[in-house]
């Protein structure tokens, strides 16, 4: 399916689907308020399980991955059917609001497929949220990485893991913690002194672990 041998096999970690492989730990429910900038990525409808993850990183601005919003072959539904809906938790959203443009890294189609290694996309909003959005790195990063992300298996609270190792091999940041369907787009976090920044975006499952898109491929919004 890809010419890119040294990343297969692989699974892309849809909307939809199954998974062999055990979920991130569910992140307790007192702790959400912490990380209202990580919401879910909704394809036309605000409580609809087509989903995936997205990170706020400006107040009109959320990073998630490219087949999140444009399948394998570049053509997904239009700018407007999207919701991202900030801090979502059993029900209840901090924020919520419709898209209004998607960019999509240019090379991330470039061969009429997905290219993972540019599996990144942003999708600007309707209007201004009013979540405090995460910052991107602006410095090389190491191990400990974090994880969030919500899962079509657990929709309504989020996943975490803040004690991954990984590094960048082959033009992917390659991670041991595992990853479900509906985490694809949420962010990789590294720590920034006394703060997590977001160092990537997850794409994918590995023979290991997670597979993201280091945030160098995204523009600083």
């Amino acid at each position: 399916m890809y010419d890119m041998k040294a990343i297969l096999p692989l699974v892309l970690l849809f909307w939809s689907g199954a998974l062999a492989a055990q979920g991130l730990p569910v992140l307790p429910a007192q702790d959400h308020a912490l990380w209202q900038a990580v919401g879910r990525v909704n394809a036309a409808g605000y409580r609809t399980r087509e989903m995936c993850t997205g990170t706020l990183i400006a107040p009109d601005k959320v990073l998630t991955a490219a087949h999140c919003v444009a399948g394998t072959d570049g053509l997904g539904p239009l700018p407007h059917e999207f919701t991202f809906v900030a801090g979502w938790l059993r029900g209840t959203a901090a924020d919520s609001v419709p898209g209004r443009a998607v960019w999509i890294h240019p090379r991330a189609y470039s061969e009429g497929q997905l290219d993972v290694r540019f599996d990144v996309a942003i999708l600007t909003l309707e209007r201004v949220s009013k979540i405090t959005p995460l910052p991107l790195v602006a410095t090389e990063t190491s191990a400990p990485y974090g994880i969030l992300g919500y899962s079509t298996r657990r929709p309504h609270m989020l996943g975490a893991s803040f004690g991954c190792d990984g590094q960048v091999t082959s033009a992917l940041l390659r991670l041991d913690c595992p990853v479900t369907p509906g985490n694809s787009g949420g962010p990789v976090l590294a720590r920034v002194g006394a703060h997590w920044e977001v160092a990537g975006v997850i794409s994918a499952m590995g023979q290991t672990g997670a597979l993201a898109v280091p945030v160098s491929r995204v523009p600083r919004p």
